[in-house]
C-alpha cells in the first residue's frame, strides 16, 4: 500500500491509502480510521459504502464519525465507489454510470467487466488487505452506507450471511432493479435480464428468502430523491411477515446531503457498536 495521507484525530489515525487492485485491474484508494484502542487490542471493523458521485473523501471529510469511533473503539473503512483512471470506462454525460457509480456489483458486460468488480473488491480483496495491515477483528464486522452505498451495504448483509453482525443505511436505494436511479447502470453492468438484477436488490433478495437479523434505516422526508430513487417503504413491505427486524426512521426537513448523514452518524455508530 502507498500512504497518501496520515493524520492523528481523537487519539487515533485517519489515513488514506492506494494500492494495486487485482479485482478492479487498476489503482484503488480507500480511507481508514484506526481508533486509539487498536494499540492495545484488535478492534471491530465497520465498512462505510458511499453514494453516487462520491469517493472515500466525502464521508471522511463531512461524515463526522471519528470522535464517536474513537470513543467506541471502531475501525472505520471507507472504500471508493468505483474503479478509476484514464483507462477505466466512464460515462461523461451520466452521473449514474461509470466512475463514481460502481453500484457495488461485479460487472459482466463489456467494456465494464474488466474493471468494475466492486463486489469482489469490497467483500474479498479489501478485507484481506485490512486484516493483514491493521489490528482488525474480522470476526466482528458491520456495514453501512448512504444511497447507492446503502444499497451495497444491505445487499451484502443479505448475500453474505454470517459475515456482518450489523447493517444500517442512510437513504438507501432499496430496490435498484425497479428504480430509474439504477436501472440504466444495471443494464450496462449486468445485461438486460431482470432476474440477474434482482440478485443485487435488497427487496428482491428478501423475497427470494435471504435473511439478516435487523436493519436500521434513516431517511429524510425532504430528500429530493425519495419518491423516484429510494422508496424505503418498499423494503418495509418486503420484510413484513418475515423474521427480519426493521427500524425505519423518517426525519422531517432532512435532505440527502451529508448534513443529514452527520446528524445521525453517532446513532449509527452506537447501533453497530452494540452488535459487532
Amino acid at each position: 500500500m502507498n500512504i497518501l495521507s496520515e493524520n492523528t484525530a481523537f487519539g487515533g489515525m485517519q489515513a488514506v491509502f492506494s494500492h494495486d487492485s487485482e479485482a478492479c485491474n487498476c489503482e484503488m484508494t480507500f480511507a481508514v480510521f484506526v481508533p486509539p484502542q487498536a494499540t492495545e487490542r484488535p478492534c471491530p471493523v465497520l465498512w462505510y459504502l458511499s453514494g453516487l458521485t462520491c469517493t472515500h473523501a466525502n464521508v471522511m471529510e463531512k461524515g463526522e464519525y471519528r470522535r464517536m469511533a474513537a470513543e467506541l473503539g471502531l475501525i472505520i473503512v471507507c472504500p471508493d465507489t468505483s474503479p478509476r483512471g484514464k483507462d477505466v470506462p466512464d460515462s461523461l454525460t451520466n452521473w449514474q454510470l461509470g466512475q463514481g457509480a460502481g453500484f457495488y456489483v461485479d460487472a459482466t458486460e463489456s467494456p465494464y467487466a474488466l474493471n468494475y468488480q466492486m463486489e469482489t473488491y469490497i467483500t474479498k480483496e479489501l478485507p484481506a488487505l485490512i486484516a493483514g495491515s491493521f489490528r482488525a477483528d474480522m470476526d466482528r464486522q458491520g456495514i453501512f452506507g448512504h444511497s447507492m452505498g446503502g444499497h451495497g451495504a444491505m445487499t451484502f448483509a443479505l448475500k453474505y450471511p454470517g459475515r456482518y453482525k450489523s447493517c444500517s443505511a442512510f437513504a438507501p436505494i432499496v430496490s435498484p432493479s425497479t428504480s430509474p436511479w439504477a436501472q440504466g447502470a444495471f443494464e450496462k453492468y449486468l445485461g438486460t435480464d431482470p432476474d440477474v438484477w434482482r440478485k443485487h436488490d435488497a427487496c428482491a433478495l428478501v423475497a427470494a428468502g435471504a435473511r439478516f437479523p435487523e436493519f436500521l434505516i434513516d431517511q429524510g422526508t425532504a430528500d429530493g430523491f425519495l419518491e423516484e430513487g429510494l422508496k424505503p417503504w418498499l423494503f418495509e413491505a418486503a420484510v413484513k411477515d418475515t423474521d427480519i427486524a426493521l427500524t425505519l426512521r423518517m426525519h422531517e426537513r432532512y435532505d440527502h446531503s451529508y448534513y443529514f448523514i452527520s446528524t445521525f452518524m453517532d446513532d449509527h455508530l452506537r447501533w453497530h457498536a452494540e452488535r459487532v
